[in-house]
């Protein structure tokens, strides 16, 4: 047999088609956790600004927003409680008080969604009162727990609940062919995913929490939460391999793994992104779920809405697809029972 002959025994075209996907999947892991993560910078960072008198505020603010590179977003906000009430809110990432009695003013921050944005807002906010003669005191309103290096702990829950999920539904899908036979296979496949996604978000919750103290609050809504991500990402990994067959899970990695990882903001809040990754950040699993878990921790549940939203379209979508495409009648060759009833006729 010639070495080409030997080369397409070995290399089926499929198996080919396959490498070249993988390799194409491997440089846009490159590109895009490289791409989103190598210069980090602030960029229009909801930021109030409060002083007693409105014409200080305002002018305060028209300064602060034209700083070189747009790093803040600044509005006047009415008071220093209202600003806590913002920050805790998730509506803005820190605020500065003015006290025009003494020189040292207040900067309000909330390490709880990121300690690198907490700590850049101070490092810029010292210098620029620095520059002004004047001194700043840093109020944590929502800091971090002591346990939780750089608030990275809800990141890789969250990574973690998504990498159960897919790899769960691609199990799932490919243990009898690539894909699903027909709707009663579908439901019991869902139902096994719901059944591990409670599970899976339940052993998360007791891990960070009471096991290794890692992040605080209610370990019943961290649960919630892991239930909601693992279905979320596995129903979308069964909708994706229902439409493409087993390619479908590698666009779901390309999806959850290469687009939504970099763009969750856990090493980097949001506001401190490239544009692309900040803008798809919040609609993908990862950025929603990292989210939604830094509010349960931290900020007592608040803002945490549109993430749940996001979360439950994934979830929902992905079962209806899943559960529709499984309905249509397919050939019959194309039907794995012979694999699933314990191997081939006789």
């Amino acid at each position: 047999m010639s070495l080409v002959d030997e080369l397409k025994s070995a290399v089926t075209p499929r198996a080919a088609l396959l490498v070249v996907g993988v390799f194409a999947l491997q440089l846009l892991f490159i590109t895009s956790y490289v791409g989103a993560l190598h210069n980090p910078k602030p960029t229009d960072v909801p930021f109030g600004v409060v002083a007693p008198q409105q014409q200080v505020a305002t002018a305060l603010a028209d300064r602060l927003e034209k700083l070189p590179g747009d790093p803040l977003d600044p509005r006047v906000v009415a008071d220093e409680a209202e600003a806590r009430d913002q920050v805790l809110n998730r509506d803005i990432d820190g605020a500065l008080i003015v006290d025009p009695r003494g020189r040292t003013d207040t900067l309000l921050v909330a390490s709880g969604g990121g300690k690198v944005l907490s700590a850049t807002l101070e490092a810029m906010i010292t210098e620029l009162e620095a520059a002004n003669q004047r001194l700043v005191r840093t109020v944590d309103v929502a800091p971090s727990s002591s346990q939780d290096f750089n608030g990275l702990s809800a990141f890789y829950l969250v990574i973690g609940w998504c990498v159960g999920g897919y790899i769960c539904a691609a199990i799932l899908a490919i243990s009898a062919g690539s894909r699903p036979a027909n709707r009663e296979r579908a439901i019991i496949r869902l139902g096994v995913l719901a059944l591990y996604s409670a599970l899976g978000g339940l052993g998360g919750a007791i891990i960070v929490g009471p096991i290794l103290g890692a992040l605080p609050g209610s370990v019943a809504a961290l649960w919630g939460l892991g239930t909601l991500v693992v279905f979320a990402v596995g129903a979308a990994t069964l909708a994706l391999q229902s439409v493409f067959g087993i390619v479908g899970i590698g666009l779901a990695i390309l999806l959850i793994v290469i687009a939504g990882n970099p763009s969750a903001g856990g090493a980097f809040p949001l506001p401190m992104l490239p544009p692309f990754w900040r803008a798809i950040g919040p609609y993908l699993p990862p950025g929603a779920g990292t989210w939604a878990a830094r509010s349960i921790a931290y900020f007592k549940g608040n803002g945490m809405t549109a993430s749940m939203v996001v979360l439950s379209v994934w979830a929902i979508v992905g079962a209806a697809v899943t559960l529709v495409l499984s309905s249509v009648k397919r050939k019959p060759q194309a039907e794995p029972i012979a694999s699933e009833v314990g191997g081939p006729p006789a």
